[in-house]
């Protein structure tokens, strides 16, 4: 009779396993499955108990240090066009608000100015802020020299 009772603890553990996905239920219905095992073969009780206990604590004991590895993972890599912000251009057309080019990693984008009053020159090395389409969003890497004006 006991292993019934066992067998019943497993499954619904393993339902609220499979509802929370911690693992950690897994392995405690796993432990109910070899105290259910104990009740077949005949133990008592307390024997089953403690096999309950003893297989549940060295399961979540074993598998403690890999779950801890997998909780802490690498940064999320950028691909594709996401990938060239924060990257360096250079401006091969005057950029303006609306219109504009740089060179950018091999290749010349459209670009326009994060700051809709400034204009870069060609020349000039530029920040990409941002990806808008197949837009570059740039904001110069220096200041700019102020222009005298005669």
């Amino acid at each position: 009779m006991w292993w019934m009772l066992w067998l019943v603890l497993a499954v619904l553990l393993g339902v609220v396993e499979s509802l929370t996905l911690t693992l950690a239920f897994g392995l405690l219905a796993a432990a109910a499955l070899a105290a259910a095992l104990a009740a077949g073969l005949g133990a008592a009780l307390p024997i089953q108990v403690l096999t309950f206990a003893v297989t549940g604590a060295v399961g979540l004991w074993a598998v403690r240090p890999i779950a801890r590895r997998h909780l802490v993972l690498p940064p999320r890599s950028r691909e594709g066009s996401d990938a060239l912000i924060g990257r360096q251009a250079l401006v091969t057309r005057e950029i303006t608000a609306t219109t504009g080019l740089v060179h950018l990693v091999g290749e010349d984008w459209t670009a326009r100015s994060y700051d809709e009053d400034l204009v870069i020159p060609v020349g000039v090395r530029v920040d990409v802020l941002g990806i808008e389409g197949a837009t570059a969003l740039v904001l110069p890497r220096d200041p700019l020299p102020e222009l005298n004006e005669e």
